[in-house]
């Protein structure tokens, strides 16, 4: 490139030149933790894969014994499995040069790639070195190789599936944005890495390591269902069950219990004999027994249960023997939460009580710690509006019990989309299609609502400093609709400082960040 003699236009490529070097030395920490936490969630859900996956095989040639023609199909299994360990294999390698490049560039991946911080943390030595990225992966041409690779590896993966089925394989790599970007791209690998800082990569290798696992996955149980594993249950593992009324009576009641062959799925030509104690019992159509036992004298009690089965398939007999207690005892009280061991503020907690022998309306029920009151169908309501413990108290004829309880806030909420739509990876379409911020309760038994009452969110793209703004409420306002219009493929978005309110809270509640990787 010739130098301008014009001193004015010289002084502006200087200025030109000194603004880039800035930029590209003054990137956000913000956006790297961003991007690692996106790396680091891909990460977990890749486990997650490898753990499903690998119980797989053995179901599958398990289930292909049953017939010669089922054979093909577990052949099939290693191949799946050696082509998702060779591409991912092949990734890892590159992603591996990628950090020596960046660091000491001795060949090897060592501590010498690495720098500690204060904390004592580890952290990439070169992962805002994009020299290395683009050297690497544009041009050297390792980008246009990765391409082509898992092309080639979904190509040979579809070929295990046999003609006329159809299975999914997530292995997308779209080869055409790149024509029509703004930045004029010469090829996907330039649009995927160029100028790229080798910390905003990681993610990018550990989604195409998730395509991979995915596809994996996908073929793994398409075998499993050509093999019937999904569709035909044979009995191989069995329990016996006793089925008590109730496992505590008071004297003058008599103990009354089903016995039962439990297993993973019923079989009616299966031949059932039951028998306790030695006496033999008969079985119902379903193989449920009735064992029957007066509660005369009080005190621990015993009784053991034997069934004798016939296997279906080979018609081999075996029998499956387990003892079981029951106690006899005085009339007592007993007071339980009717849906778990703790009451929450902000929200009616119902409550059962009972006297054993004793009318409802007979009972006296008291509380400290908070309050209680009777429903018209007999059951009661707690109210609590302090951490800590309460206590209930029944007074009945004959007889004074009391129970502790603990005291909890309701957990905290996930902040989400949708009830089924956390972060993650997904298409600009799909993004900008949210309208606000939900706080989901999971898992939760009781009937409450919580709300989001602000949270801030930051943009990162390419070539931009990020931006970011706030919002009040749940909904997004138009700070936040303005730079969710603006997601194009490779952005990431963090919903950070989020705070939520629920029923019982004297403040809000710092929810944790929901991060988003558009592609």
């Amino acid at each position: 490139m010739s130098i301008p003699k014009e001193p004015r236009q010289l002084m502006i490529n200087i200025m030109y030149l000194v603004l880039t070097a800035l930029l590209a030395l003054n990137v956000s920490a913000e956006i790297f933790n961003a991007f690692d936490m996106v790396n680091e969630g891909l990460k977990s859900a890749n486990k997650t894969l490898d753990n499903s996956n690998d119980k797989l095989p053995e179901v599958i040639r398990d289930g292909a014994k049953k017939k010669d023609e089922l054979k093909k199909y577990a052949d099939r299994v290693d191949e799946v499995r050696n082509l998702s360990k060779e591409g991912t294999q092949y990734i890892n390698d590159i992603v591996d040069r990628l950090i020596d490049e960046g660091g000491n560039i001795n060949g090897k991946v060592d501590d010498e790639d690495y720098i500690t911080l204060k904390n004592g943390e580890k952290e990439l030595k070169g992962k805002k070195n994009y020299d290395a990225t683009t050297r690497l992966m544009v041009n050297d041409g390792k980008g246009e190789e990765l391409k082509k690779k898992l092309l080639d590896l979904k190509s040979k993966l579809s070929k295990l599936v046999d003609e006329g089925d159809k299975v999914d394989l997530p292995i997308v790599i779209d080869d055409e944005k790149w024509k029509n970007s703004l930045n004029k791209k010469n090829s996907w690998a330039d649009f995927t890495f160029g100028h790229m800082p080798v910390g905003a990569t990681l993610p990018i290798f550990t989604k195409y390591i998730n395509d991979l696992k995915s596809s994996e996955a996908a073929l793994l149980n398409y075998l499993a269902g050509k093999v019937g594993t999904t569709k035909e249950v044979i009995f191989d593992k069995y329990r016996v069950v006793s089925a008590a009324k109730k496992t505590y009576i008071t004297r003058g009641e008599t103990f009354e219990a089903e016995v039962f062959l439990s297993a993973a799925a019923g079989n009616t030509n299966t031949g059932i004999s039951i028998s306790v104690n030695g006496a033999g019992l008969p079985s119902n159509s379903d193989g449920v027994a009735i064992f029957k036992a007066p509660g005369t004298t009080l005190g621990q009690k015993s009784y053991t249960a034997n069934i004798t089965v016939t296997n279906p398939v080979d018609n081999s007999k075996q029998t499956y023997s387990n003892t079981f207690n029951y106690e006899v005892g005085e009339r007592s009280v007993t007071v339980s939460p009717s849906k778990m061991n703790v009451f929450y503020i902000g929200v009616p907690n119902p409550v059962e009580i009972s006297a054993a022998g004793v009318a409802s309306n007979n009972m006296k029920v008291s509380m400290t710690g908070g309050s209680i009151s009777r429903n018209g169908d007999g059951t009661y309501t707690v109210t609590v509006s302090s951490v800590g413990e309460a206590t209930i108290t029944v007074a009945a004829e004959g007889m004074n019990a009391s129970k502790k309880f603990r005291v909890k806030r309701i957990p905290n909420p996930i902040p989400k989309f949708t009830p089924n739509q956390a972060g993650g990876t997904m298409g600009d379409g799909q993004f900008k299609s949210y309208n606000g911020l939900l706080a989901v309760l999971e898992s939760f038994d009781f009937e409450a609502t919580c709300n989001i009452v602000e949270f801030s969110l930051l943009r990162s793209t390419k070539r931009e400093d990020p931006a970011t703004t706030s919002n009040n409420g749940a909904r997004f306002g138009g700070g936040v609709q303005a730079l969710m219009s603006k997601a194009i493929p490779g952005d990431y978005y963090v919903f950070r400082d989020i705070k939520a309110k629920c029923p019982g809270d004297a403040s809000v509640r710092n929810l944790p960040d929901v991060a988003v990787q558009i592609r």
